[in-house]
Formats: C-alpha cells, structure tokens, sequence
C-alpha cells in the first residue's frame, strides 16, 4: 500500500494505510463523533479492510471530542432512516435482539485481535459509545481535557458494546459498578491512576505522542509481540499453572522459530 493509502471513508469513518501502521478516524466533529449503526458498520468494514502487513491502529476522533457516544436520534420514535428503532427492537423476539446488538457489537470486538496493538488517542468527551470504543483498544492515549462516562445506566439502559469485560479488568468491580450506575464523568488524573489511560499528555501533544507510542510497538519484532499479547490477554482466563504452560509453549515456538526449525 502506498503511504496513507485510504482503504475507506463513508458514514463517518475513514480508514488510512501507512504501511505498518493504520488509522481509523470518527470523522463527523460537527456531532462531535456521535454513534450510529451505519457507523458501526463501517467500523466492522474497517476490520476487515486491514491489509495483512498492518501491525498498529491508531483509533481517533476529529475535533475537540472523541466521540459523544450514541446519536440522540436513536431516543426518538423515528429512529435512524432504515434502521429498527429502539421502539421496534423491543418488540422483536429476543433471539431477533440478541441478533441485532451482536452486530452491532462487531464494532468493537476485532481491536483485540492478536495479530495487531490498537492504539485510541482520545480527547475531549468519550461518553458511552464513545468510552465502550476506546476501551475497546488494547491502549489509550489522552488529552488532559478527557472526560470520560458510562451514561447508558442513567437512561434506563446498560452498556452492551463489549465495555463492561475491559472496564472491570482495568479498575476492578467496585469502581466500576460506580462508574456505571452514577454515570460521573472520569478525568485525566484518574484516568491514569486506575489504569484507563496508559498516558496523559497535553491537548496539543496527543498525536505526536501516539505516533511516537505507534513507533515503539514496531520497533521489536512482530511474532515475538503477538505472542506476548496472547499470553498477556489470555493470562486472566488461566491459572498460574496453566500460564507457566502458555509461556513454555510460546517461547518454544518462537525458539523454534528464530532457529528456523519447523514441525
């Protein structure tokens, strides 16, 4: 691919190529990046889009906030134009609403896959959606302006967009549940302290930092860190023993490999 090759751009989302490294971007700050379905889609397609030589994908937002979450447009009766509305998901069967939040949830479950370090450089509002998005990301970046909120719990709703496993993993059940059912919003500093942010950097300096941060996750060999993200992010599911095992395992492989040997 050439260098910031641009894969796709339609319904609020631009996916660009820069060799080892691509960026997906919320690119509607007039609505400061608020989610919809067809969003969501073109989140999934920008999953599938990436070129196998990709190592990094940076996630960010246009403009002075990540992303507001869910598009107020989903609360009205109407709905979006050609999607089931909320009115018209309830009253589908429940294997028929299971079906459409699982597609929905698509969106954010291939940030975690082994063969790639996502990166979301957030700033500004990360509210619902947006927050469920950049916990999506193996790491975060984030402006000193952040604020980040849970908020579907004060709409008489929960968050169902692959949020929940990554926040509790990160800050633990109380804080979470706090976090959730008080919809408060979460700044730099604690962001930081509790493990949501890997780093806080001014408002100016959030994309030099992430390209540097991008820069570092290329610098070692590419099988040796897809080898240490499966164990590290399959660690919590394992006991001691059975991690010992994973990393006997791995290490094997990656001997073998160095060494040329193949089975």
């Amino acid at each position: 691919m050439t260098s910031l090759d641009s894969v796709l751009d339609k319904d609020g989302v631009r996916l660009t190529v820069d060799d080892a490294i691509a960026t997906v971007t919320l690119t509607n700050p007039a609505r400061r990046n608020a989610q919809s379905p067809a969003l969501w889609r073109a989140l999934t397609e920008a999953g599938r889009a990436l070129p196998g030589t990709v190592r990094v994908v940076v996630l960010r937002g246009e403009g002075k906030s990540f992303s507001a979450g869910l598009d107020r447009q989903a609360f009205t009766p109407e709905g979006f134009d050609a999607e089931p509305s909320f009115l018209d998901m309830a009253r589908g069967t429940e294997a028929e609403l299971d079906a459409t939040i699982a597609a929905y949830q698509e969106a954010f479950t291939w940030w975690r896959r082994n063969d790639i370090v996502s990166v979301a450089a957030v700033q500004g509002h990360a509210i619902g959606a947006g927050f469920q998005l950049a916990l999506a990301c193996d790491l975060r970046i984030v402006a000193e302006d952040v604020q980040f909120a849970m908020r579907e719990t004060s709409l008489g709703l929960v968050p169902d967009l692959t949020g929940t496993h990554a926040l509790v993993h990160l800050v633990g059940y109380a804080r979470a549940l706090e976090i959730c059912a008080t919809g408060r919003f979460v700044q730099a500093e604690e962001a930081e302290r509790t493990g949501l942010a890997n780093l806080v950097v001014p408002v100016g300096e959030l994309d030099a930092a992430t390209r540097d941060l991008a820069a570092a996750l290329l610098a070692a060999p590419r099988d040796a860190v897809v080898e240490t993200k499966a164990l590290l992010s399959g660690a919590v599911s394992r006991g001691y023993e059975e991690q010992r095992a994973a990393e006997r395992a791995a290490q094997g492989r990656r001997l073998r490999d160095l060494a040329g040997i193949t089975d």
